[in-house]
């Protein structure tokens, strides 16, 4: 297949909240490093409170990432609540109007999501944010589409091409948030958010692959 039905897309957004908690202490570590070591705390406490309030309930792929943007831009602490919030919701308006989501669809839909945060934060590639695991990531599904590859070839792209924009921030200096303060003693370290952004975008491709 090569599309899914936006109306099944519920276990998407639970393998999504799995994968953060199963991650809480490993995103913990790494912000640790060279930040203040909250982001798996507040990363988790954003997607828990999202399945406490959803899990028993019916909703669709983008119904989901609405509803859990709202709650991670309103509810969680720190810088990356309304980073993640806005990615989510500017990727659900995007396709909520969709009966069945395509490979291009889907990469529009993580397009307008990069978008949306390109638009509160000036990250760009190379400065070692989550920008550097969303943006290939965004690529790859393009390119995959263009190339008229199925979902399962655009979805192992994707999350390889996430994987290595993860691990290209190790050899970064951090250029915004707090961690920007270090300078040159910010590189050798992965970014947390580009950790977790590749967790979720795993998270993801999996829940889709499940699907199709």
């Amino acid at each position: 297949m090569n599309t899914f039905k936006n109306a099944d897309g519920k276990p998407v957004l639970l393998n999504m909240v799995k994968a953060v908690q199963d991650n809480k202490a490993y995103l913990g570590e790494v912000d640790g490093l060279i930040g203040d070591g909250d982001h798996g705390m507040n990363m988790n406490k954003g997607f828990s409170v999202f399945e406490q309030r959803f899990t028993d309930k019916d909703f669709s792929f983008t119904e989901g990432l609405d509803e859990l943007g709202m709650i991670l831009l309103n509810e969680i602490g720190g810088s990356m609540g309304p980073i993640y919030g806005t990615i989510f919701m500017d990727m659900a308006e995007a396709g909520e109007e969709l009966e069945d989501i395509s490979v291009a669809d889907f990469g529009n839909m993580l397009a307008a999501g990069l978008a949306g945060l390109q638009g509160i934060v000036e990250a760009k590639v190379g400065d070692k944010t989550l920008v550097d695991t969303l943006s290939p990531a965004v690529d790859a599904v393009k390119a995959a589409h263009e190339a008229g590859e199925d979902y399962k070839e655009a979805l192992v792209k994707m999350s390889a091409a996430a994987e290595a924009g993860r691990d290209s921030t190790k050899d970064m200096v951090a250029r915004f948030g707090r961690s920007s303060r270090l300078g040159e003693r910010s590189r050798g370290v992965l970014d947390a958010g580009a950790a977790s952004c590749c967790i979720i975008l795993k998270a993801m491709a999996e829940g889709i692959l499940k699907m199709i």
